[in-house]
């Protein structure tokens, strides 16, 4: 299953997923990787898990 939001391929620091989310809600990057790291140090929310996940299911960069 994949979802229809690309990982970036420019806006990246390590898979390009927060970037790619970013530049699909048009939102800056740095902001939303800061709402990313506050939310997955707070223990309601798995962050490398859910970081995991969205590297498989969002498409390559190459792809598009």
């Amino acid at each position: 299953m994949k979802i229809n939001i690309h990982r970036s391929a420019t806006n990246r620091v390590l898979a390009g997923v927060i970037g790619g989310i970013a530049e699909h809600f048009n939102w800056n990057a740095n902001i939303t990787r800061l709402v990313f790291v506050l939310l997955a140090i707070s223990p309601m929310f798995p962050g490398i898990i859910a970081y995991l996940i969205l590297w498989l299911l969002m498409k390559d960069p190459a792809e598009s």
